[in-house]
């Protein structure tokens, strides 16, 4: 490999991308990995995930296998369940109205737990996910929601994983360089322009994986995609996902795919940055809502806080509250459900209100109409069906009678003092809509036809989640179609190489 070309060439810098660079390398090819960050931000949005991937397993052994470390005395005050290949296609297919691509979809489950065994045997460590995924009842954890693996140090622990992996396998990382684009001769791939603080040059290869991220990041193209308002979202995570490699693809012809008008967004702090901050990472998101109640400027609820686990509503609950007047929710607890708040209710840069009576919390809930709210507090308090046990690990069916929104789990009166209370609005994650791909992670044009030496993995494939999204199926998306793309690189080049040039590199649109 020389400074102006290698094998593949992979644009990104996150989870996606570097399972696609080291899958790749695993079969000696010589990759070079193009991060638009500089180093101190490098990562992508994994880098402010907490690590978390969904996978299929059959029991606590297929979990030894991914967590070596997991002792005789955790598993024994632990019930890790099962969360079978039939269990994920169940929760992919509800939450996406049944409209994920069935393809993509069997690609995802059934080679999720290949997958993570696969990083695990590049360095990569994994953990139970307790505290956040299991509550201690009676004594034992019950893990719920089918997502129990979390990568070691969260999303940074897992980016720096990756990042040594990648080095011990000879890719060679490019910081601040930006892909703007993709070099082709009507055909076929060539390479990429990159544009870094020195200027801008060509970087050829045969293969070019696209794993950049979506648009979160461009407030224009999500408010042309979404529609009104999201412009006024902050973003969770890295502020470089500007949907760069689906603006390059799409500018060459490749095919559109996905849930353009939809995305990931969660109740985040309303006083958070407009851009993720890796020193607080996901610590802005508001999580533990199940447990108590959430309330707009007109002081009434607007969504069933328990319709289910936290899992399978945090991601569309953040439209939600983009939705209601002023752009924005208060979530209420009382002091029965504190303990139960996840970490991210306790630091630092939290927009947070405390009170001894509902009276007072009233007057300092910042743009509420406080009669209303105590109101609606009231009328909560008396349908909560208080005969029904509690219990935070699994749907409990405590619910209310008798509201026009009702709670169907978890349900707890307001009452008990003190009372706390958080100020969120929608952050967004990562857009639905990207590029369409075959089974192989090639991306096709808009016949439908695979572009030679084109491939994609990561937030950036369209298709997979529509409306919704199970929690911790992303970083396993990223890597299984990374592997995928890596792999299917690998097989392809030596038919790309063959592959005659039909001509000069066409002047097809660049970025900036």
């Amino acid at each position: 490999m020389n400074a102006n070309s290698c094998d593949v060439i992979v644009v990104g810098g996150g989870n996606a991308a570097f399972c696609a660079a080291l899958s790749a390398a695993e079969q000696g090819l010589s990759v070079v990995l193009l991060e638009r960050a500089p180093e101190t931000e490098a990562g992508g949005n994994s880098a402010f995930t907490a690590g978390a991937m969904r996978v299929a397993y059959r029991g606590v052994e297929d979990l030894r296998v991914l967590m070596p470390d997991l002792g005789e005395e955790e598993i024994a005050r632990t019930d890790f369940g099962s969360y079978t290949e039939d269990q994920f296609f169940d929760d992919m297919f509800r939450v996406t109205q049944n409209r994920t691509n069935p393809e993509l979809c069997e690609i995802l489950v059934r080679q999720s737990f290949a997958t993570l065994s696969w990083m695990r045997a590049l360095g990569v460590r994994f953990q139970p996910i307790y505290g956040r995924q299991a509550f201690r009842v009676g004594g034992r954890f019950t893990f719920w929601g089918g997502l129990t693996v979390e990568a070691w140090g969260g999303g940074p622990g897992l980016i720096a994983a990756l990042r040594q992996a990648g080095q011990k396998r000879g890719i060679e990382i490019r910081y601040q360089s930006r892909a703007v684009r993709l070099l082709t001769d009507g055909v076929a791939i060539r390479g990429v322009e990159v544009k870094t603080p020195q200027g801008r040059s060509m970087l050829f290869a045969p293969a070019v994986v696209l794993a950049s991220g979506g648009f979160e990041a461009d407030c224009e193209m999500r408010t042309r995609y979404l529609g009104a308002g999201w412009e006024l979202a902050k973003v969770r995570g890295s502020r470089f996902n500007t949907g760069d490699g689906i603006k390059m693809a799409l500018a060459i012809g490749a095919a559109p795919a996905g849930n353009w008008s939809g995305c990931h967004a969660v109740g985040w702090d309303f006083n958070a940055p407009e851009f993720g901050d890796l020193s607080v990472g996901d610590g802005f998101q508001k999580h533990s809502y199940p447990f108590g109640i959430m309330v707009n400027a007109e002081g009434r609820r607007f969504v069933d806080e328990g319709a289910d686990f936290r899992n399978y509503t945090y991601a569309k609950y953040g439209r939600e509250i983009l939705r209601q007047p002023g752009h924005f929710a208060w979530q209420v607890f009382d002091s029965k459900v504190l303990h139960l708040l996840r970490d991210e209710y306790r630091i630092k840069q939290v927009t947070k209100v405390r009170a001894d009576t509902l009276e007072e919390l009233a007057g300092k809930l910042e743009g509420v109409n406080a009669a209303a709210f105590l109101e609606e507090v009231r009328r909560y308090n008396a349908a909560v069906m208080q005969d029904v046990p509690f219990n935070p690990n699994v749907k409990d069916g405590r619910g209310t009678r008798g509201l026009a929104i009702p709670k169907s789990n978890w349900a707890n009166t307001i009452a008990d003092p003190p009372f706390e209370a958080y100020q969120v609005g929608c952050g967004i994650t990562f857009t639905f809509g990207g590029l369409r791909i075959d089974r192989q992670a090639r991306v096709l044009d808009q016949d439908l036809q695979p572009i030679p030496g084109l491939y994609a993995a990561g937030e950036l494939v369209g298709g997979l989640f529509y409306f919704n999204y199970p929690g911790g199926t992303g970083l396993t998306s990223g890597a299984v179609f990374g592997r995928l793309a890596g792999q299917t690189a690998a097989q392809d080049l030596p038919a790309l190489r063959r592959q005659p040039t039909l001509g000069p590199l066409l002047p097809t649109p660049s970025l900036a």
